[in-house]
């Protein structure tokens, strides 16, 4: 039987969950809007508990609860309803149909979004992403994105949904006026050893995605070692948590579990990845050949994002099958690197960045090579090492609010499969100084491992849900 606020305090709801009681919404409500309260130092316009009400002890104790005796489907839909009406939300109804989004939990190299916001948009969706920066070992997409001189992510709603509808697609940062809630339970969260809950991942994550309006969301669970989930069968659960939480909100949802033990593209490091993706949208690679790794999961994203929003539900293998075709031929033609110039155009930068990066992205002084010290075949590379090493460069940051620096990186020409010969270069370190240089070729001669047995290449795509 579910507990709900009533005359109950604090205490009694965190002791109610303590002892494996379930919550209701009313209950979770009264905890968030009071956490809210009193960090604000005022009550809830609405009305609603006073600051001190819920303390910052009352609010840990409470997710800590929760983390142990484990929250139940009805809970996780209960706190991320919760944690959406904290703040606005976007109204899409008036952009062209279908209107769609995409999310990924993190990883390294991972620039899929600048590749599948236009492939949908050539195909005639409409992608509406709010997105973050990054931290840690893992890279951010507006990090990403800002690499390019002038373009401004920040953007205020209305002028995020005129970005949409007029080029099809818009990338912007994540409003703080939208699941506000949400920043506060996780930076709490991180202090006390409550991230890893799968009920309270998806509540965040859904939280964000269901207030940007999208009827059709399309999650990429990253899996390995460069991810925050490195087993398989947790990034299932995952996934699944997530999907429930989109169709109990009346959304098309559907989630790719998708592998991150070695970087997913070549170039780690904000310039460099917007420059790789620019170069496979204007020399589209043979998507039927091998294609590269990015290019091959940008172009899985896409094609159940676009069958899915057509379809009005989860879309089928056939209409997959023929959205991948159909993307195959917008991506070939060049109507997909028509859309990235047109977004970047509406969002102040510089639309020749996708035919010349190398022209409007800042490049590193000094580059250094990793070789190999023998002739032998790609065992491993460490995703989580690669990442970060290109942060310690200064592509990532520690803090939140922390510059970072648009030029440096790492370079990866080898993936684990790959035969290589004594000498031949392995990676290309990017940094601002050589003694930096230096202190990255060593770390990356650690991440990428060549030995003599030959090595299968683990599935790019484990599960879709």
């Amino acid at each position: 039987m579910a507990v709900s606020a009533g005359l109950r305090g604090a205490v009694d709801l965190v002791a109610a969950k303590r002892d494996g009681a379930e919550l209701d919404e009313a209950a979770l409500g009264w905890m968030v809007r009071g956490y809210l309260a009193t960090l604000r130092g005022r009550a809830d316009d609405r009305g609603g508990p006073g600051p001190g009400e819920v303390s910052e002890a009352h609010m840990a104790a409470l997710l800590m609860a929760g983390v142990c005796r484990g929250f139940s489907e009805a809970e996780a839909g209960a706190l991320t309803r919760v944690l959406v009406d904290s703040g606005d939300t976007l109204d899409v109804s008036h952009l062209p149909a279908p209107v769609v989004d995409k999310h990924s939990t993190g990883g390294v190299a991972d620039a899929t979004t600048l590749l599948v916001a236009p492939l949908v948009a050539a195909a005639g969706a409409t992608m509406v992403k709010l997105a973050g920066r990054g931290l840690g070992h893992t890279g951010g997409t507006i990090d990403k994105l800002e690499a390019v001189a002038d373009l401004r992510a920040d953007l205020g709603p209305d002028e995020a949904l005129g970005v949409a509808a007029r080029a099809g697609c818009v990338v912007a940062a994540q409003s703080p006026r939208l699941v506000p809630a949400d920043a506060a339970l996780y930076a709490l969260r991180d202090e006390t050893a409550t991230v890893e809950s799968p009920a309270l991942i998806a509540a965040s994550v859904m939280s964000k995605k269901l207030a940007a309006g999208a009827p059709t969301i399309v999650l990429d669970v990253k899996v390995g070692q460069g991810a925050f989930v490195t087993d398989v069968a947790a990034a299932d659960d995952l996934a699944r948590w997530c999907v429930a939480l989109g169709v109990g909100e009346g959304r098309v949802s559907r989630a790719l579990v998708t592998d991150m033990d070695q970087p997913l593209g070549s170039a780690v490091g904000n310039a460099l990845e917007v420059a790789e993706c620019a170069r496979l949208l204007t020399h589209p690679p043979d998507l039927t050949q091998r294609p590269p790794r990015l290019a091959s999961v940008a172009l899985e994203l896409a094609s159940h994002v676009v069958a899915c929003g057509r379809a009005g539900r989860p879309a089928d293998d056939e209409a997959v099958a023929a959205a991948r075709a159909e993307l195959v031929r917008r991506w070939a033609d060049g109507e997909a690197a028509e859309r990235l110039e047109a977004m970047v155009k509406a969002q102040g930068g510089d639309p020749r960045v996708v035919a010349a990066p190398d022209a409007v992205l800042a490049r590193a002084p000094v580059q250094r090579p990793v070789t190999a010290q023998a002739a032998g075949v790609v065992q491993r590379v460490n995703a989580r090492a690669v990442g970060a090493c290109a942060a310690h460069l200064g592509a990532g940051r520690a803090r939140k609010g922390e510059p970072v620096d648009p030029a440096v990186g790492v370079v990866v020409h080898a993936g684990v499969g790959d035969a290589v010969e004594a000498g031949q270069v392995l990676a290309t370190v990017h940094a601002r100084d050589p003694v930096a240089a230096d202190q990255a070729v060593a770390a990356l001669g650690a991440a990428v491992e060549v030995g003599e047995q030959p090595v299968t290449p683990p599935p790019l795509v484990h599960a879709v849900v």
